[in-house]
């Protein structure tokens, strides 16, 4: 019987060197798993592989050398214990994503929930080639969010309540980008200089500054044979639903305008970034390009 490799590296078998071996990817999302998964993982690893796994760059994990004739007892084995296989080929990858502000002190979203939604919404989609999304919680951009296909950056958009500031300082020395100042006897923020960090916020002794959480999109990067920063088109948007308006026209232009074998970057720079600039704007809100130059 003839051996369907392409339609099994499209459902995480990735064929080895080794005659009829297969490396199985799995699907991790924002790079959680329970222990419990783990210990299934682990399980089927010793029975049908060689007793190890890989972890992936992208936070995925493998099993290597899955026989082809076990295949579908490994997938009934873990889906059993809740484990599902990943995706190889043209279209939406798994999710990564930091820790976020759940765990991490410097974090100014909730990645993983973040992460969960867009993989519930476009995990598995086809599309012209592989499509990658990568969450990160904060400036200090764990998830490298411009290397992705669509990078998403968590921040905080903040302001003062005067009210409660005893300008003591700490806001000033804080600020790498020097953006805040104290300047005749009130904390003054120049906009303009801020990158949305939140350490003014998270240092502040008297919790005068007040930070709401925005993200800040990047589309078009890519890291690997070819090396991109991805562009920021719009303003940084205040709530999930913008997020996935954002998300869903660039799957639509990638759908539209990408051909076979491109990615996402090649398709963009193809037709230009002003058509991609438009497009994007006018499906998500043209409010949301204001002062931004889709710097590249």
């Amino acid at each position: 019987m003839a051996v369907d490799y392409k339609a099994l590296k499209s459902g995480g078998f990735m064929r080895q060197v080794q005659k009829d071996h297969f490396s199985m990817r799995l699907k991790v999302v924002g790079g959680n798993l329970t222990t419990e998964q783990f210990d299934v993982i682990s399980a089927v690893a010793k029975q049908y592989g060689h007793g190890y796994i890989h972890l992936t760059s992208r936070q995925g994990i493998e099993i290597p050398f899955i026989r082809l004739q076990d295949i579908e007892e490994v997938k009934k084995a873990l889906e059993d214990g809740g484990v599902f296989s990943g995706i190889c080929g043209p279209r939406v990858r798994t999710v990564t994503a930091c820790q976020g502000d759940r765990i991490c002190p410097s974090g100014c979203i909730d990645t993983y929930d973040l992460a969960q939604d867009i993989s519930a919404r476009y995990f598995g989609r086809e599309l012209p080639h592989k499509f990658k999304f990568g969450v990160t919680g904060c400036m200090n951009n764990c998830l490298k969010a411009e290397e992705n296909d669509l990078g998403i950056k968590g921040g905080l958009e903040v302001s003062v309540n005067h009210d409660d500031c005893i300008r003591c300082g700490v806001c000033v020395k804080v600020c790498r980008e020097n953006a805040v100042s104290i300047q005749d006897d009130e904390v003054t923020v120049d906009y303009d200089k801020c990158n949305y960090c939140g350490r003014c916020v998270k240092s502040c002794p008297t919790d005068a500054f007040i930070g709401e959480s925005v993200y800040i999109l990047y589309f078009g990067g890519t890291f690997g044979n070819m090396i991109a920063q991805g562009v920021e088109i719009l303003r940084p948007v205040k709530d999930k639903e913008t997020v996935f308006k954002a998300a869903d026209a660039a799957l639509s232009f990638y759908d539209r305008y990408g051909k076979p074998s491109e990615r996402f970057r090649k398709s963009i720079e193809r037709e230009g970034i002003e058509k991609f600039r438009e497009y994007i704007i006018e499906k998500v809100s043209p409010s949301l390009s204001e002062n931004m130059g889709g710097n590249e």
